[in-house]
C-alpha cells in the first residue's frame, strides 16, 4: 500500500487535482503510480534499479573494501524478471504522462540497453540518446575492461506523433555559447558537499546524481511551473533542483531513509526568483500568428494601404486578410516577392504601416498580439 507523505508548509500550496504535486508518495513505484491521474505530468526523470548483477564483494588493489551498489533493490533473479519491472512501470509512468511530454531515463551498459527495447515496444518515440561523460568517474580495479567512464540516458517523447514537446532549443544554445547542444555531456560524479551523508560518514543513497545533471534535463525539456515526476526518488536530487527552478515534482520512494534525507534537502531549497527562472525562446518557439489576426484585432484594417521601408511598392488589405496590388492578390509573403520579381518574401519585415507619420513593419503589430496572448499586455 503506497501513502502520500507530506513535508510540511512548504507543499501546503498544493490542492484539487494537484493535491499530490510536491510530495513524495512512500510505497513502490508501479503501486503508488495509481495514486496520480492519468495524464496529469510534464516530464518523468528516472533512475531505476541498473540490475547490476554483482557477484560478490568489490576489492581495490590494496584489497580495501569498494562501497559498491549491493542492496537489495537493484536484485533481480533473472533478466526477464528484470524486463517483467522495466515493463510495468514504463506502462504506469506513461499513463501519468500528457500526451506532449517526455520522459529521461539513465542507465549504464547493465541495462539501459533493455530498457530502452522497452520503451520502442510500448510506442514511445526515442529523441535523443545523451552520453554523460564523468569527469572523475570509478576506475577498473580488476584491470580486465574498459574503464567505465559514463552512463546513458534516453530522452523520448510518449508517442511517435508528439509533435508539441518542451525542448528549449535557443535557451540550451545560449548557454553553450550559441553553439548546439550536443548530445554527450560532461559532469563530474556526485561528490564533495553535494554528497548526501548520514551521522557516520556514510553515503546517503549509492546512486546519488549530480544536480547539474538535473539541472540541466529539467531546464532544456520543462517549462517554469511543471510537474517533473520521479518514480526512484532516492535522495531527492530531482525534487531539489526542480524546486530551485520553479518546477513542481512528484517522487515516489519506498526507502524511509531516502525519504527523510530527501524530506530535509528539498525543504532547504531557496527558489529561484521570476526573472531567474524566464526562459529564453526564438521565433520557433513563439505562437503562431497568422495576418488575417492583426485584421481581425482590428490593429490593421480592409483597405488600408501597407508599403515598404522605403515606399517604392504599396497594396491595399482586404477583409479576407490578404493583400492586392496591380491586379494581383495574394498572402503577404507571396505578394510581396511578386511586386519586387523574387521567388520568396518574408512580408512581416517588407510590409510596413504608417503610424504617427512614420513607418513600422507589420512585425511589430505581430508582437503585439503575441504579448496579449501571453498575457503580457
Amino acid at each position: 500500500m503506497a501513502s502520500v507523505l507530506r513535508l510540511g508548509e512548504l507543499y501546503q500550496q498544493s490542492a484539487g487535482p494537484r493535491s499530490l504535486v510536491d510530495t513524495i508518495i512512500k510505497g513502490d513505484c508501479v503501486a503508488a503510480l495509481e495514486a496520480l491521474p492519468d495524464q496529469s505530468v510534464d516530464a518523468i526523470f528516472a533512475d531505476p534499479p541498473y540490475n547490476l548483477q554483482l557477484g560478490g564483494a568489490l576489492t581495490r588493489p590494496d584489497q580495501s573494501l569498494v562501497d559498491a551498489v549491493d542492496d537489495e533493490w537493484d536484485q533481480f533473479a533473472s533478466f526477464e524478471a528484470y524486463d517483467a519491472f522495466t515493463r510495468a512501470w514504463l506502462l504506469a509512468c506513461r499513463r501519468v504522462l500528457k500526451p506532449n511530454g517526455t520522459i529521461w531515463v539513465i542507465g549504464s551498459y547493465h541495462n539501459i540497453f533493455r530498457v530502452g527495447a522497452t520503451l520502442q515496444n510500448l510506442n514511445f518515440w526515442i529523441l535523443n540518446d545523451v552520453i554523460w561523460r564523468k569527469t572523475n568517474p570509478m576506475p577498473n580495479f580488476k584491470g580486465r575492461r574498459f574503464q567505465n567512464a559514463h552512463e546513458t540516458l534516453i530522452w523520448a517523447s510518449r508517442d511517435p506523433k508528439a509533435k508539441s514537446y518542451t525542448f528549449n532549443y535557443d535557451a540550451m544554445k545560449a548557454s553553450n555559447d550559441d553553439v548546439q547542444m550536443r548530445s554527450d555531456w560532461l559532469f563530474p560524479i556526485c561528490n564533495g558537499g553535494e554528497r548526501l551523508k548520514d551521522a557516520d560518514g556514510r553515503k546517503v543513497h549509492p546512486t546519488q546524481k549530480p544536480e547539474a545533471l538535473l539541472a540541466r534535463i529539467i531546464m532544456a525539456s520543462t517549462k517554469p511551473g511543471d510537474v517533473v515526476l520521479d518514480p526512484f526518488f532516492g535522495s531527492g536530487t530531482t525534487g531539489a533542483v526542480a524546486r530551485r527552478l520553479g518546477r513542481h515534482f512528484v517522487g515516489i520512494e519506498r526507502e524511509d531513509s531516502y525519504i527523510a534525507a530527501a524530506a530535509a534537502r528539498i525543504a532547504a531549497v531557496e527558489p529561484l526568483g521570476k526573472a531567474e527562472l524566464t526562459v529564453m525562446t526564438g521565433k520557433k518557439a513563439e505562437p503562431r500568428v497568422a495576418f488575417n489576426v492583426l485584421v481581425e484585432s482590428g490593429l490593421v484594417r480592409p483597405g488600408q494601404v501597407l508599403t515598404d521601408a522605403k515606399r517604392r511598392w504599396s497594396a491595399i488589405v482586404r477583409a479576407d486578410g490578404t493583400l492586392a496590388a496591380g491586379g494581383e492578390a495574394g498572402s503577404i509573403h507571396r505578394l510581396g516577392a511578386r511586386v519586387q520579381g523574387l521567388d520568396a518574401c518574408n512580408g512581416w519585415t517588407f510590409w510596413h504601416v504608417e503610424e504617427q507619420g512614420s513607418l513600422r513593419p507589420i512585425d511589430d503589430l505581430r508582437a503585439r498580439i503575441r504579448k496579449e496572448m501571453a498575457g503580457l499586455e
